[in-house]
């Protein structure tokens, strides 16, 4: 990966995820579905506090707080946010005090929702729970913990902020970089060819940074994105944010084109963290067949589309799905989930 990793492997870094992930064939489901043969990177198996991508986005962000002598870190996310729960594992782990800002993205007065899942699991950890009103007010959430931590200051604390809204340094695509290499190995050693990997595309973080990964290890596998918070024109402009910022921050000369975001927002309806039918349907073959278990907001609305993307294609290719986790939000909507069975 020449000087980009050379950048990568300077910046600090906390070792927070069990890696490699194992890649496995889904056996029955490529049979039930017909086309393209199926396969799963199991990156809900990262291990720290049930897992999920979010444990490799954070380990550049806790390297740098814990470089800059932080004692407390901060994070915004909706309510049944799997990033918020992973930052305070992270910081439970490092010994770091954990304020989260939850933001009211998803309308629901369901108890199970708002009291179940990654809440339960931030309580457990320890974490200061805050709220933010507005679920689609990145800035203004961003502003506002900035203000939880000037308070924090004045209490003689050292906070950290992770930010919510783009234009930070993407320290939390560089795991997905790593990511990269680890996949490309991964298939190499077991001599499968893979011509499409799909990932949930949300904050950019995974999507682009395993796009830009795979580029600047000269792998032309394409990388198809299935939306889950905002619809694909307006996820095409964060993924080339993503990228270039990438770049930026590696010093390096992005390979990643235009032609190589590909984005599928047939899924999103009605919206992020709500449920419909081809989503219900993907976690229910998941768990019936695979033993998969799949949750409403990321990762049953990108294996939708990588059924669908499989039944496009013939039995000769292969499709990659990456699990980015995302386990607790499953018992969150229990009640949806289980409706018509």
């Amino acid at each position: 990966m020449g000087n980009g990793l050379e950048k990568l492997e300077k910046l600090p870094r906390a070792i927070l995820a069990h890696t490699p992930t194992p890649i496995e064939h889904l056996p029955s489901l490529s049979v039930k579905i017909g086309g393209a043969v199926l396969y799963v990177k199991r990156d809900d198996c990262t291990g720290l506090a049930l897992g999920g991508n979010k444990v490799r986005q954070l380990e550049y962000y806790v390297g740098d707080a814990l470089s800059q002598d932080a004692d407390t870190i901060l994070i915004t996310g909706a309510v049944q946010s799997n990033f918020v729960r992973t930052a305070a594992a992270a910081a439970a782990r490092y010994g770091l005090t954990c304020h989260i800002q939850l933001e009211e993205r998803v309308k629901s007065t369901d108890a199970l929702y708002r009291d179940s899942g990654n809440v339960l699991l931030n309580q457990l950890l320890g974490a200061t729970i805050h709220s933010y009103p507005d679920g689609e007010d990145e800035s203004g959430a961003d502003r506002r913990v900035h203000e939880i931590a000037d308070d924090l200051r004045v209490q003689g604390r050292r906070p950290y902020v992770i930010p919510l809204a783009p234009g930070y340094p993407p320290l939390g695509a560089l795991g997905y970089v790593i990511a990269a290499q680890e996949i490309v190995s991964q298939l190499t050693a077991i001599d499968r060819e893979v011509s499409e990997i799909v990932v949930a595309s949300g904050s950019g973080h995974t999507h682009a940074g395993l796009l830009f990964g795979l580029r600047m290890l000269g792998s032309s596998i394409r990388v198809l994105g299935i939306c889950v918070r905002r619809d694909s024109a307006a996820q095409e402009l964060r993924i080339r944010a993503r990228c270039r910022e990438i770049a930026e921050l590696l010093e390096v000369q992005s390979r990643v084109t235009d032609a190589d975001i590909y984005l599928r927002d047939d899924f999103l309806a009605p919206g992020y963290g709500q449920l419909n039918f081809p989503t219900r349907e993907a976690i229910r073959l998941g768990a019936h067949h695979e033993a998969l278990l799949l949750d409403p907001v990321y990762t049953g609305k990108a294996f939708a589309g990588c059924l669908q993307r499989a039944q496009e294609l013939d039995s000769q290719e292969t499709v990659l799905f990456v699990h980015t986790g995302g386990t607790p939000g499953i018992f969150a909507y229990g009640a949806q989930l289980l409706e018509g069975q």
